[in-house]
């Protein structure tokens, strides 16, 4: 097994081995610290698949993040209210199954990704992340002015989504759900890249124009990709609404974006398990620096520099023993 693969399977076991370990300690809130790392981890596989393979710079991910939360926070909502969400061609009133969220999430977030990705993937450079981050703009004003929905204030899910057989307000249980979820979108995007498409995608970043000399476009392959990274985003998006039992306009927003984009560089772009080291870090670093200074931002900010300039391939690059030359 080579160093790279090694690091992969710690990074997987040292996820798992954390909620277990906070778990025989009675530390719950460390369970649900491991959980958010799993959840964003897993909106980081999403982007990274955009990023690190189509190299595709969104800044505008947010949005599908945003609306997989408010696809779960808005059938609860109904569901709980006993308010139709719609009367035709049939009366449906909303579920409170995460069997049911997460096709609708994955659904809404990947019809969004067609429209955004149809419209900004005819440009590139600047020019696509100014589009990305105008759409997700767009999507985070149009939640703060939907009153139906609580608007600025947000849409709170009073009780957990269930899951058939399992008790999902165990903090333990639903780690559990997270970290099975996170383990698929991983299978998944390790199928992709390692598939004809993947490879087509891989270079469509490198060469368009090479691309299309060999006889294929680059526009539906890059477009197919941006729509299951925000499948997957949107995905990732529900299961943060059911953690906090609460949506808000703020899952939409830029610093939303960044915030994924940043995890997505500290663990390593283009890495099957970066957003996995990048996601477990960026938790680390705000919860224990968070309770040390208000601006541990700047920590972080000094730490991503260094990866950065020093480390090829982010903190996994770094692991398996590669470092970037002077």
């Amino acid at each position: 097994m080579s160093r790279g693969a090694l690091v992969d399977t710690g990074l997987a076991l040292g996820l798992l081995a954390v909620p277990l370990a906070a778990l025989a300690l009675d530390a719950p809130f460390i369970i649900t610290l491991a959980t958010k790392a799993a959840i964003l981890a897993m909106a980081g596989v999403g982007l990274n698949l955009a990023l690190g393979y189509g190299g595709l710079v969104s800044f505008g991910h947010a949005a599908f993040f945003g609306l997989g939360g408010y696809a779960a926070g808005i059938m609860a909502h109904h569901a709980l209210n006993y308010v139709p969400m719609f009367d035709w061609p049939t009366t449906f009133m909303g579920s409170t199954q995460m069997l049911a969220i997460w096709p609708l999430a994955i659904a809404v977030s990947a019809l969004a990704a067609l429209l955004v990705g149809a419209l900004s993937l005819r440009t590139s450079g600047i020019f696509f992340i100014m589009i990305t981050l105008a759409f997700g703009q767009m999507f985070y004003y149009f939640a703060v002015s939907w009153p139906a929905y609580g608007g600025e204030d947000g849409l709170p899910i009073y009780l957990r989504n269930g899951f058939p057989g399992l008790n999902t307000l165990d903090p333990i249980t639903f780690f559990a759900i997270a970290y099975a979820l996170l383990l698929a979108v991983l299978t998944l995007s390790w199928r992709i890249v390692g598939s004809r498409f993947g490879l087509a995608l891989q270079a469509a970043r490198q060469n368009r124009q090479r691309l299309q000399a060999v006889g294929i476009r680059p526009f539906p392959v890059l477009l197919t990709g941006f729509v299951v990274s925000g499948a997957i985003t949107g995905l990732a998006g529900a299961l943060y609404a059911d953690l906090n039992r609460f949506v808000s306009p703020a899952m939409l927003s830029w610093h939303t974006s960044g915030q994924i984009l940043v995890l997505v560089i500290l663990g390593g772009v283009g890495r099957l398990f970066g957003p996995v080291a990048g996601a477990g870090l960026y938790i680390f670093l705000e919860h224990v620096l968070g309770g040390v200074s208000q601006y541990w931002q700047f920590l972080l900010g000094l730490l991503l520099l260094g990866v950065v300039l020093f480390a090829r391939g982010g903190v996994v690059g770094l692991l398996a023993g590669e470092r970037r030359g002077g």
